[in-house]
């Protein structure tokens, strides 16, 4: 935990940004994989966890506004759940530590509630993510499952998105740790690949890099031979000399802190001509765009400047051609570079999505896009002090998408098929690294890791 301090503070910000009312936060539960005893790992609930600090299932806090009181809802151990699990502090103990002095078994949530709803009170609470909350706030709240999502609070989910958005010096400390274990998975990764190897053993490695140094995955590793599909999870795939490999990964600290970085590395000793040449676009686009960070940048604009940056090489290799500004404009890298440049990370290695990714990443005037690859940039707004964000440019030729759109004609101004058929199996190259947005500009955060080709390969000197 942080300090009692923190979490009192930040209930006061958040207290009075709402003004009145109840705010309710709901804890996660553990969840079965196949049977009720066999469970996921558990993940504590991130606006729970940052103004409650507790990292235990099923717990509720109801913070009554208008009565200044904060109620933590949970029961301790039984001697039969202590013969299992081993003893644990009391619920009073933890309660202390986060500076909460009422205490409630869990079973009093729903008359707390339901008189709440009797007496007509503002009650706030985000979306729920899981059935199991959704079912609870249903019943308490005598809202339809299928309402639960549209009764939820925007001033609430707003509220907590102001405060959770600037990450503060104590929380910095804890982004960095988890950042530098992501560096060491992703060494792991690059060292250990050899031609032979499944997918699946590498992931293996990279995974049990994170759990060795205290840490575990922020989301499932993406690492493959078939870079060219973003989200594409290790699989069976065997590497093979001449393919090149992408791996996605992030680790979460124990103060559930986010890293998340990407690297893409041969298969052999050394990348081909053809995939330095690509590798060296991307790494050029990563570097336009992280020169563009400061407060009162637009990450949308620092997102069409890696755009245009991957088209200028992408023409100086002929497989695009015309003019630039325009070729951007009409969407005719969304061939090359499907997605968005970088998102904000914290506690929730997309930070807060969960809680509405329109108000996250964008705002009142500035409205998500609904085109293919714009909408898919999860942060566009201003940038400010504080921030927490990724970036990381792509170029991936996906044979199915170059097939239909020569088929179909599409952007034949800008893009030469004919020499863009010769990448079809190519593959896909991301370089992903995770930056604070500081007073004047930027700061890379986690030790530096190798990410010019030839510092690859020196890694790759197997």
């Amino acid at each position: 935990m942080f300090s009692r301090e923190t979490y009192i503070n930040r209930r006061q910000v958040l207290k009075k940004a709402m003004g009145s009312g109840l705010i309710i936060l709901p804890g996660n539960e553990e969840v079965g994989m196949n049977y009720r005893d066999n469970i996921y790992h558990f993940r504590q609930d991130s606006s729970f966890l940052y103004y409650a600090g507790i990292d235990r299932p099923s717990l509720f806090l109801i913070i009554d506004i208008d009565a200044d009181l904060e109620i933590l809802f949970g029961d301790n151990l039984t001697i039969e759940q202590t013969v299992w699990v081993g003893p644990q502090d009391s619920l009073n103990s933890d309660a202390e530590k986060t500076g909460i002095t009422t205490v409630q078994p869990f079973s009093f949530v729903e008359a707390v509630l339901k008189n709440a709803v009797q007496q007509k009170r503002a009650i706030h609470f985000l979306s729920p993510y899981r059935a199991a909350i959704t079912l609870k706030l249903s019943s308490w709240l005598d809202i339809h499952p299928n309402e639960i999502a549209k009764k939820s609070s925007i001033p609430l989910s707003k509220a907590i998105i102001a405060q959770r958005s600037y990450k503060t010096n104590e929380e910095l400390i804890e982004i960095e740790k988890a950042v530098d274990i992501t560096a060491a998975m992703h060494l792991k990764a690059i060292q250990s690949a050899r031609p032979g190897m499944t997918e699946y053993e590498i992931a293996g490695q990279v995974e049990g890099t994170a759990i060795s140094l205290g840490g575990h995955l922020a989301f499932p590793t993406i690492l493959t031979v078939n870079g060219q599909y973003l989200h594409n999870h290790a699989g069976s795939n065997v590497l093979k000399e001449g393919q090149l490999v992408l791996c996605d990964c992030g680790a979460e600290n124990n103060m559930r802190y986010a890293g998340d970085m990407t690297r893409t590395f041969p298969v052999s000793k050394t990348f081909t001509t053809q995939q330095k040449e690509i590798y060296n676009i991307v790494l050029k686009a990563e570097e336009a765009a992280i020169a563009t960070l400061k407060p009162g940048t637009f990450f949308k604009d620092s997102h069409l400047t890696a755009c245009k940056e991957i088209l200028t090489g992408l023409k100086s290799l002929g497989l695009v051609k015309g003019d630039l500004d325009e070729a951007v404009a009409a969407g005719a890298h969304t061939l090359f570079f499907q997605c968005g440049l970088g998102h904000m990370m914290g506690m929730d290695v997309h930070d807060m999505e969960n809680i509405g990714e329109e108000y996250v990443g964008y705002t009142e005037t500035l409205k998500k896009s609904t085109e293919f690859g714009l909408k898919s940039l999860r942060l566009a707004k201003e940038l400010e002090e504080g921030f927490v964000l990724t970036v990381e440019p792509g170029i991936y030729f996906i044979p199915e998408l170059i097939d239909q759109w020569q088929a179909e004609n599409k952007y034949s101004e800008f893009i030469n098929y004919d020499k863009v058929q010769a990448y079809r199996n190519f593959g896909g190259i991301r370089i992903e690294e995770d930056f604070l947005i500081t007073k004047e500009s930027y700061k890379l955060l986690g030790k530096p890791l190798a990410k010019t080709a030839e510092d690859i390969e020196a890694l790759r000197n197997y």
